[in-house]
C-alpha cells in the first residue's frame, strides 16, 4: 500500500525570505511567474548562464528581483532561505541540492521529487482566499485540473464574504471559545 500524502501545507511570506532561483529558461520563467503572482514583493535572486527574455520582461524594474547572468557558484547559496532549481542539468541540480541540505536551506528541484524538501503547489486565488493543491508530487497535471475546477465552482464574491466574516469576527465579544462557536454557527450553512 502506498503511503498517504504526509506533506504539511504552509503559506510563506516570501517578501520576508531570500529566495534563489537557479535556471532561467522556460521552466525558470514558469517558477518566476508563479512566485511573482503569489507574492509580488518576493525577495528573489535569479542565477543562470542564459536568461530568457520573458524573465527579464516579467521582472521589469522590480527592486525585489535581482538577475545574475552567469553560471551558478556555491556562494550563491549564502544567506538564502529557499532555493528553486530549474535547470536541465541533473548533475548540477544534485550538487546544489546536496549543498543546500548541508546548509539547512529548503530546496525544490524541478522534476526531481527525491531531491525536494517541498513542492510548489497549484494555487487557486480569489481575493484573500488562497487554496494550495498538492498531489504529493505525483501528478502536477492533475493538480492543475483540480485548480481549474475550483476556480469554476468558487463564487466570485467569496472574497466579499471573507471580508464580511473578518468584520463580524472583530466585532465579537467573549473568549476565544465563544467566538469560535458563533463563527461556526454562522458558517455551517456553507457546507450543507
Amino acid at each position: 500500500m502506498e503511503k498517504k500524502n504526509n506533506l504539511f501545507p504552509v503559506f510563506l511570506k516570501l517578501d520576508q525570505l531570500k529566495v534563489l532561483l537557479v535556471g532561467a529558461g522556460k521552466v525558470g520563467y514558469e517558477k518566476t511567474r508563479a512566485l511573482i503572482k503569489n507574492s509580488p514583493e518576493v525577495c528573489l535572486t535569479i542565477v543562470a548562464n542564459d536568461i530568457c527574455s520573458s524573465i527579464v520582461k516579467l521582472s521589469g524594474e522590480k527592486d525585489n528581483i535581482t538577475i545574475i547572468n552567469r553560471k551558478f557558484i556555491y556562494n550563491d547559496l549564502d544567506e538564502k532561505d529557499m532555493i528553486i532549481c530549474a535547470t536541465n542539468d541533473q548533475l548540477l541540480n544534485q550538487r546544489i541540492a546536496r549543498e543546500a541540505k548541508k546548509k539547512g536551506i529548503l530546496i525544490n528541484v524541478t522534476d526531481a521529487p527525491e531531491l525536494c524538501d517541498f513542492y510548489l503547489s497549484s494555487v487557486v486565488q480569489k481575493g484573500n482566499l488562497k487554496i494550495a493543491i498538492s498531489t504529493n508530487g505525483k501528478s502536477p497535471v492533475m493538480a492543475k485540473r483540480i485548480k481549474q475546477l475550483l476556480e469554476k465552482v468558487l463564487p466570485d464574491r467569496i472574497d466579499e464574504l471573507i471580508r464580511n466574516m473578518n468584520i463580524y469576527r472583530d466585532s465579537l465579544k467573549g473568549d476565544i471559545q465563544d467566538k469560535v462557536e458563533k463563527l461556526n454557527d454562522l458558517t455551517k450553512s456553507f457546507i450543507t
